[in-house]
């Protein structure tokens, strides 16, 4: 199936599309190390790095919604190189040892001009796949695919982060990250297919009535709430993770145990074609949760090195299932006219629940310890749990939006 995938792509769109979302990877934690590097103080170095999480959570929408009445081309090309420009901006303040007030408005506009090009690729993908007459297991496919890419990106991206920070300085992983995203994110941005996504998105806009345009099913916020939960407990984990390896005496092994979860959950996305096409999306949304739960409690309990690595690395067989789902059933559910946007928006909604819990089980990790942030983790999954057996998304019986050949 992957085969197909590749096919139907071609062979230098999955490689744009990855080294142009690296970027988003690599800024988060590069501007944490950079900030506290050169102004020698953590409480700044979190405020820039919330700033820059603020900005990519409230304007990833916006891209997403300018990519669907605009098209890709220009939204990403336009976001693209002033997210280079602002990010290199940052860089500069802070060598400079700029006041805290001056990074936190850089850090916000890096965050806001980020190109979103993680969510678009995916609704290239899909479209795409529509437009070639794909079927159900074809777009299942494409959105393994995708997923796939997210995570190992989000595994690599901290570890050049942490490589260029000890070999070098902090700056250079973040100069990088501007590299990367002026040239391959204008790459994207120019890819052909970009014209031919466009091209399905205008005559969908044609089929669809100005109200069918506009409305979003009830359920949609739901989906939305659910990857604010799932952020929560990346966040969550993350902080619990970093607590228990101090702890222990091994502070260094905390970013390896994150990225072995990570792996594990890139693993576990890429099997996800392999599921068979009769377990419909809202199954599968209601066992990933469920897997969540189970695999998540566990984790208050830890309390050594070698089953924190167990516990993390099979909780991770759950995430990428869960977000790979999540994205399937909002792919049916919205319509075509406002699919980037939606995209956009579970994206900005996993960055936010990160920010937010990372926050708040940081504060619990530091006063009650690592089971503290784990029970944050832990009550999220149950959250996600919830919804998915409550909530209608009516995506089983709507039939797929076939785009028609571009």
């Amino acid at each position: 199936m992957y085969r197909d995938t590749l096919s139907l792509l071609g062979p230098a769109l999955p490689v744009v599309s990855f080294l142009g979302r690296l970027p988003t990877a690599m800024c988060q934690l590069g501007s944490l190390l950079l900030v506290a590097e050169t102004s020698g103080s953590l409480t700044a170095a979190g405020l820039a790095g919330g700033a820059l999480a603020a900005g990519q959570t409230v304007a990833g929408p916006v891209v997403g919604r300018l990519a669907d009445r605009r098209g890709q081309r220009p939204v990403v090309l336009a976001a693209s190189l002033a997210n280079a420009v602002a990010v290199t901006a940052l860089v500069l303040a802070a060598l400079d040892r700029a006041d805290t007030g001056r990074l936190m408005l850089l850090a916000a506009l890096a965050g806001a001009t980020v190109p979103q090009i993680g969510p678009l690729a995916r609704t290239r993908s899909v479209k795409l796949a529509r437009a070639a007459g794909g079927d159900e297991r074809t777009v299942a496919t494409v959105l393994s695919f995708e997923g796939t890419l997210d995570e190992v990106s989000f595994v690599l991206g901290p570890a050049l982060v942490g490589l260029a920070a000890s070999i070098a300085h902090p700056a250079a992983a973040l100069l990088t990250a501007a590299a990367l995203l002026a040239s391959c994110g204008t790459a994207f941005a120019l890819h052909p297919t970009a014209r031919a996504a466009a091209g399905t998105r205008q005559a969908a806009f044609t089929r669809t009535s100005a109200a069918e345009r506009t409305r979003l099913p009830a359920s949609t916020h739901a989906l939305r709430a659910t990857m604010v939960l799932q952020g929560a407990m990346f966040g969550a984990s993350q902080a619990g993770i970093t607590a228990l390896t101090e702890r222990l005496g091994a502070p260094d092994q905390a970013g390896l145990v994150y990225a072995a979860m990570g792996v594990m959950s890139a693993a576990a996305g890429f099997a996800m074609a392999a599921v068979p096409e009769r377990i419909g999306l809202t199954t599968r949304w209601r066992a990933a949760t469920a897997g969540l739960v189970v695999l998540a409690a566990p984790l208050v309990l830890v309390d050594t090195l070698g089953r924190l690595y167990a516990g993390v690395v099979v909780l991770g067989v759950a995430y990428a299932p869960h977000l790979i789902t999540v994205f399937g059933l909002t792919e049916r559910s919205v319509p075509p006219t406002r699919l980037a946007e939606s995209m956009a928006f579970l994206t900005s909604g996993v960055v936010g629940g990160q920010a937010l819990a990372l926050a708040l089980s940081g504060m619990l990790a530091d006063t009650h310890g690592a089971p503290a942030a784990f029970g944050v983790a832990a009550g999220a999954a149950v959250m996600c749990a919830v919804l998915s057996w409550t909530v209608r998304t009516g995506a089983e019986a709507r039939p797929a939006v076939a785009a028609p050949s571009a």
